[in-house]
């Protein structure tokens, strides 16, 4: 059992670590709130989304899904116009002054925005179903269920910790300028996997 712990922690640390949408967002709303709490719902949603991603990675419910061809097409044109329209927002978007909150999403917008990019992101999805749910067929009983804890626990903290480095980010970057240069390479980054995704579509 403590193997598949084990596994679960490096191969969910691998999948999460790299910078994406997901990622960019609740960090920059970390940034961008008043206070960590204020934060919350952005943590919440992404915890709360990746959990039901890898539960049904692991059950397998997603591969019976995505075994249709339209499903991804859709899936894949969803995610695509959703990564431009993310891109274009995230380059516009303005430094963080103490006189200027425009970036501190309400309660609704962080919980819309962070399940969106949670779930209408096929690159995320394709992972989680193609490493944590391939890997998860090795394991049974006990040995599946801590596994499959184990990679939502790092999903948690992982999260968790973004914000609240947002935040601190957020302190130390009181011109906003370190910002606005994030929000530039994160938005090239988005448009990058919205290209990568359109190409896939007809390779």
């Amino acid at each position: 059992m403590i193997e598949a712990v084990m596994h679960a922690v490096v191969l969910a640390f691998g999948l999460i670590l790299p910078l994406g949408v997901q990622n960019v967002f609740v960090f920059q709303q970390g940034a961008y709130q008043r206070s960590y709490w204020r934060a919350l719902p952005v943590v919440l949603t992404a915890c709360l989304c990746d959990t039901l991603l890898i539960t049904f990675a692991v059950t397998g419910v997603s591969v019976l899904v995505l075994t249709s061809p339209l499903f991804k097409v859709i899936l894949l044109s969803v995610g695509v116009v959703f990564l431009l329209y993310m891109g274009w927002i995230t380059w516009k978007s303005k430094s963080n002054n103490a006189s200027e909150q425009t970036e501190a999403f309400s309660f609704k917008r962080q919980v819309i925005f962070a399940a969106s990019v949670s779930l209408l992101n096929p690159h995320a999805i394709m992972d989680t179903i193609g490493v944590i749910g391939v890997s998860s067929l090795q394991y049974s009983g006990l040995e599946k269920v801590a596994f499959s804890v184990a990679c939502i626990c790092v999903s948690w903290i992982w999260f968790a910790s973004l914000a609240l480095a947002g935040r601190v980010f957020g302190r130390i970057d009181s011109s906003g300028k370190l910002m606005v240069l994030l929000n530039k390479i994160s938005a090239v980054i988005m448009w990058g996997v919205a290209i990568y995704l359109a190409k896939s579509m007809f390779s």
